[in-house]
């Protein structure tokens, strides 16, 4: 058996390459321009900073030290000069553009970070791949700013895989509600109309707020958040409150909610607390053409009708009383089932004048 000569064994040694074939390499020398390689080849590689880095300014000598191996692929076996070409970016993408393949046709959940905020949406990078995500894909709500997106890390589906216009498409909508609609499943299956349960308020509108219940939305309106009136909503809610609530109905995926817990309930004993012949002193709230309403405590309004206003004719109320004046009056009558109460000043101020009137009159003189 004949042995090898040196040069023989040395050129078995040597890694076979060609254009297009993936090598891996050691680094050898890194300048700010350009990595040096060791691809077990007769000649180094070569990577540029354009072969290597979307970064047009990058100092390589920051990101690759000696030592470091990489996975390259060969541009030029030969670039007229006996070096080889490499390029660590192009194989980058190939991958990429595999990645994104195989999620596109599995429909599998990708997770990156937000590169971009662009007018249209935002961008991010799978595998060096850009995946253009638009705004109206983003959330399974409107959004005019999505600049809080920038520098996140979130899930998306490719919706749009096309590799020859290097278009990718991604979808973080469809996760969202698909998500959402789990949680709605699970929360009507839990919850019933007499529960007590926590929400973030969400949304706040004239007529109400809206409340998270973590998989559907609850209308907290005005007439639930208070046994008493409520004038500035905004004042009472913000958005991000935590509250727990009452589920007051469900409808379909409808969900009514209250504030109004009925052991807070003022009208609970007002039997007792406003029994006719009671002298109380409440707040002008609102007046109408036949009287005005007094509030006595939040969430309990007395009728204080016209003619009892005074033992003068009262033409209107707004001519004796003003909205926000302290009265006093006398209770005449209480049904607390029907929640109504009347008050009289009149009953108070003909009260006052008997004792009047009788020490006004004279003596009886007999003998």
């Amino acid at each position: 058996m004949s042995e090898l000569t040196f040069e023989q064994m040395l050129e078995e040694s040597i890694t076979t390459i060609h254009q297009g074939k993936v090598v891996e390499g050691t680094v050898i020398d890194v300048k700010p321009d350009e990595i040096i390689l060791n691809i077990g080849y007769k000649s180094d590689g070569i990577l540029t900073r354009n072969e290597y880095t979307n970064q047009s300014n990058a100092d390589l000598t920051t990101m690759v030290k000696p030592g470091d191996k990489m996975d390259t692929k060969v541009l030029k076996v030969n670039d007229g000069e006996g070096q080889v070409i490499l390029t660590y970016k192009r194989l980058a993408m190939d991958r990429g553009n595999k990645r994104i393949e195989e999620a596109f046709h599995k429909r599998e959940v990708l997770k990156a970070t937000v590169t971009q905020v662009l007018d249209g949406g935002l961008s991010v990078l799978v595998n060096d791949v850009r995946v253009f995500i638009p705004a109206s894909l983003v959330s399974d709500s409107y959004e005019r700013d999505l600049t809080k997106y920038a520098g996140q890390e979130i899930e998306f589906v490719i919706t749009e895989y096309n590799p020859r216009k290097r278009r990718y498409i991604g979808d973080r909508k469809a996760l969202l509600l698909e998500r959402k609609a789990e949680l709605q499943k699970e929360l009507f299956a839990r919850i019933q109309v007499g529960d007590v349960v926590e929400g973030v308020v969400k949304n706040i509108t004239d007529f109400g707020a809206f409340v998270d219940l973590g998989g559907a939305d609850g209308l907290l309106h005005i007439s639930e958040m208070s046994w008493g009136r409520v004038d500035h909503l905004k004042k009472l809610l913000k958005v991000g409150d935590r509250l727990k609530v009452l589920i007051k109905d469900i409808n379909a995926h409808k969900v009514a909610l209250s504030l109004k817990f009925e052991d807070e309930n003022p009208w609970r004993n007002a039997g007792e607390k406003y029994a006719a012949g009671t002298i109380v002193t409440g707040k002008v709230a609102r007046m109408t053409d036949f009287g005005a309403f007094i509030e006595l405590e939040p969430g309990v309004d007395a009728l204080l009708h016209v003619s009892q206003i005074a033992k003068e004719h009262v033409e209107k109320p707004s001519d004796i009383l003003k909205t926000g004046e302290i009265v006093t009056a006398k209770v005449v009558d209480c049904n607390e089932a029907d929640r109504k109460i009347s008050l009289s000043i009149k009953a108070l101020q003909l009260a006052e004048a008997e004792p009047e009137a009788a020490e006004a009159q004279p003596a009886d003189d007999t003998e």
